[in-house]
């Protein structure tokens, strides 16, 4: 969309802490990647508990307005400074992108450091690829952390292991 000379795009915002009567749907400027960032046109938004919790108060008044979600799906459109150009136009799935910045994945486009996209086989749905980041990263952190498990998830890492697998779904 244009507003006169700017760009804009559709974004959710909450100001204040609480259930879902505090989202807003609003217009937002078209973000800049800076250097090291890239901007991706959202496909799909996947939402956590982490992000409905935020939401609620578990930590509130971090920034005075969020756009919420964590985890998301798109392409990229635009690459900061820094940033190998070729990425533009590449799938990606993105992870933590409201991690520390008040801007999530629950908006037209949104922009992330550029290692928090990763690329998205075409054969993967973005639907799938929303759904990576934050359960991805749990699972990954739980197969890690034991004192006599591996540092590193390859091939055969986890041979001979027993893993529980717990409200998988």
């Amino acid at each position: 969309l244009q507003r006169g000379s700017d760009l804009i795009m559709k974004a959710i915002i909450y100001r204040g802490n609480g259930g879902p009567d505090v989202l807003q749907l609003v217009d937002r400027d078209l973000p800049a990647p800076g250097p090291g960032e890239i901007r991706v046109r959202v496909t799909v938004s996947g939402v956590n508990p982490t992000d409905w919790q935020a939401r609620r108060g578990a930590h509130a008044g971090q920034f005075p307005e969020v756009t919420p979600h964590l985890d998301g799906a798109g392409v990229i459109d635009a690459a900061g400074e820094g940033v190998d150009q070729s990425r533009v136009g590449q799938r990606v799935w993105l992870y933590m992108a409201a991690a520390g910045r008040p801007t999530g994945t629950a908006a037209e486009f949104t922009v992330v450091p550029a290692g928090r996209a990763v690329p998205l086989p075409d054969e993967t749905s973005f639907d799938v690829g929303a759904s990576l980041g934050v359960p991805a990263l749990t699972a990954h952190r739980a197969l890690t952390v034991a004192e006599d498990g591996p540092r590193r998830l390859r091939p055969g890492a986890l041979d001979g292991a027993v893993v529980l697998a717990a409200g998988g779904a």
